[in-house]
């Protein structure tokens, strides 16, 4: 037996937060219309937040959903409709607007 109790764990999932970078190379790329177009949606259980610098900003807009730790980068507008459809209510993360330097592929 164990020293220690068990702990318990919650049975409800963390919740997902959609944050959009607002910060100036984001900022200078169009990350407002982005954060725009995600609190647009409205997707229960998903709160949309704009933050600061997530130290990519070369590829920005980036846009990070937790838990689930997908990057998004270069993302537009435009984009938004198909993650919320694909990923955040389908559950299927939209592969090709993954950034390449945190969701990196291999091909042999």
């Amino acid at each position: 037996m164990s020293e220690y109790p068990a702990q318990e764990t919650d049975s409800e999932p963390e919740a997902r937060c959609v944050l959009v970078c607002q910060y100036q190379s984001c900022l200078k790329n169009g990350s407002a219309a982005v954060l725009a177009a995600f609190e647009a949606q409205q997707v229960p259980g998903v709160t949309v937040k704009g933050c600061s610098c997530q130290g990519q900003c070369n590829t920005g807009p980036t846009v990070r959903v937790t838990p689930d730790e997908i990057w998004y980068c270069r993302v537009k507008p435009s984009d938004v409709p198909l993650i919320v459809e694909q990923h955040l209510k389908d559950g299927k993360p939209v592969e090709a607007l993954f950034n390449p330097r945190i969701h990196m592929r291999y091909y042999y």
